[in-house]
């Protein structure tokens, strides 16, 4: 009788693992059909953007309902810390893109209720990173100070320049066209409040501010023959970036109406360090740059992946959050430094086409690209670290990673012949090989000291499509192997990332 009890207790388990592993399944399905709507921005932008929020809030909502579901059907079931978590960031990520308060309390609630029910779970190491952005929102009020316009050669940019660094969304919306950024925690100074800026321009026709919900200040930016834009934030002071792409063959725009309420007052130049004796390259000669002792000032960070492409995933770790998280790291790193601005191609786990993340860092003049990722192998004793730069793939292996990473491009046959003739005239591959064995060789140093059995696997060549057309030194820094259970443990700790950041930094 006992045996046949034990038995039956048994198969009550397993099948409450199967039940429970089955609605997880069809949760994440789900949550995946959403970010893939929430990266697909022209479907949901063609409607009305009251409906086209309500309608896609509720089954964002509807989704984290789901999660819920099963934590409490299931509550020590393997899967409930999993579906807690996912179930809080969607709600962050609902927050972060549509502004509502709710979804943040909800996020600190689900993100409490993990730490408090899983304490052993290895999910808790990502919760500070979580709660502490959704905390930010309390910070004092930030500033709207001006807004300024610059015409580009095949652009215009606007500037949002503000008191403090600011949570921010932006959205595109058709008929009529325009583009809104929305300021969380902001306020306008006096003479921009409820203001609109006439430009007589046939790209940017005028930006109006307006006051919204829950401390927010909503810039539009009613368009006109504008293609395709970016935004992106720079430091010292901060500031919020846009850059709309001309469609047709427009000439320079006319004078900015006047106005002292948005015209920026001029910066005063950072003091110029002393001069450093010239350096050869690493082939011992001197290149172009070097003669003409060209330095860095701006530096783009693109973390890889994102969005509905989430890279490497190993038993809850996902390359595009590990890398992000990695990159904001290093951002702080490097706007501490004088003289050094930094921008990055995502700050959220959205998407960015691999043509788009070299055309950012082109339109802001970068002085160097780093692109960061994370490795995957079928050997899961493979671990280590590796830097590429721009070129053709000499084997097998680094044609496999190549292959990989640029899964993800929109390119098709038609564009190889100038693939081909970009990637064989790269003008900069003296400076990216030199950059990618500064990088390489800090990641020996610093990495080591935590994780003696890590792999120098070397700096190595491949045509990555992130890297191609960049105008400036790029490289690509591969900084672990997700596959490989020790160093997946690592990259589980703030203290490994941090040391990650501190890596790259030094390079």
């Amino acid at each position: 009788m006992a045996v046949v009890l034990l038995v039956s207790i048994a198969l009550s388990v397993v099948v409450r693992a199967q039940s429970a592993e089955s609605l997880y399944t069809t949760a994440l399905a789900r949550e995946a059909e959403l970010r893939e709507e929430l990266a697909l921005a022209p479907q949901l932008r063609s409607q009305p953007p009251g409906a086209a929020t309500a309608a896609l809030l509720r089954r964002i909502r509807g989704a984290i309902a789901n999660y819920e579901g099963i934590v409490r059907r299931y509550p020590n079931s393997g899967y409930s810390d999993n579906a807690l978590w996912q179930a809080g960031v969607l709600a962050a990520d609902a927050f972060w893109q549509f502004g509502d308060t709710r979804d943040r309390a909800t996020a600190l609630r689900l993100f409490a209720h993990l730490v408090s029910e899983y304490p052993s779970s290895s999910l808790i190491a990502r919760v500070p990173d979580q709660t502490g952005r959704l905390n930010a929102t309390q910070a004092p009020m930030s500033t709207l100070k001006a807004i300024r316009r610059e015409v580009l050669p095949g652009a215009v940019r606007m500037t949002l320049e503000l008191e403090r660094e600011t949570l921010f969304s932006e959205e595109r919306l058709e008929g009529p066209p325009r583009v809104y950024v929305d300021l969380q925690n902001t306020q306008a100074v006096d003479a921009l409040k409820e203001a609109t800026l006439p430009f007589s321009d046939n790209v940017v026709q005028r930006a109006r501010v307006g006051r919204q919900a829950d401390n927010r200040t909503r810039v539009v930016f009613d368009l006109q023959g504008a293609g395709r834009y970016s935004v992106y934030s720079l430091y010292n002071p901060y500031r919020i970036v846009i850059d709309f792409e001309r469609t047709g063959a427009s000439a320079a725009a006319a004078n900015d109406a006047p106005g002292a309420a948005w015209t920026p007052a001029p910066v005063a130049p950072s003091p110029a360090a002393p001069p450093a004796a010239a350096a050869a390259n690493t082939g011992g000669g001197f290149s172009l740059s070097r003669q003409l002792g060209l330095g860095v000032a701006r530096v783009v960070i693109d973390p890889g992946h994102g969005g509905h492409d989430p890279g490497a995933q190993v038993r809850g770790l996902t390359e595009a959050d590990l890398v992000l998280d990695v990159a904001l790291r290093l951002e702080k790193l490097l706007a501490a430094e004088p003289g050094v601005e930094v921008l990055l191609t995502r700050r959220s786990n959205a998407y960015v086409p691999l043509e788009d993340r070299t055309a950012v860092a082109n339109r802001a003049s970068a002085d160097l690209f780093l692109s960061i990722h994370a490795n995957a192998s079928a050997i899961a004793s493979v671990n280590g670290f590796e830097t590429y730069f721009l070129n053709f793939a000499p084997n097998r292996e680094a044609e496999a990673i190549a292959a990989r990473e640029n899964a993800g491009s929109a390119r098709t046959m038609s564009h190889l012949p100038d693939i081909v003739k970009a990637i064989a005239l790269n003008n900069k591959i003296n400076e990216s090989r030199d950059f990618a064995t500064m990088v390489q060789a800090s990641m020996h140093e610093r990495l080591r000291q935590g994780n003696r059995s890590v792999r120098n696997l070397g700096v190595k060549q491949a045509p990555f499509m992130v890297l191609i057309g960049a105008t400036m030194p790029s490289v690509l820094a591969e900084v672990a192997f997700l596959t490989n259970r020790q160093e997946a443990a690592l990259l589980r700790t703030q203290s490994y990332r941090q040391q990650l950041a501190e890596a790259l930094f030094a390079g």
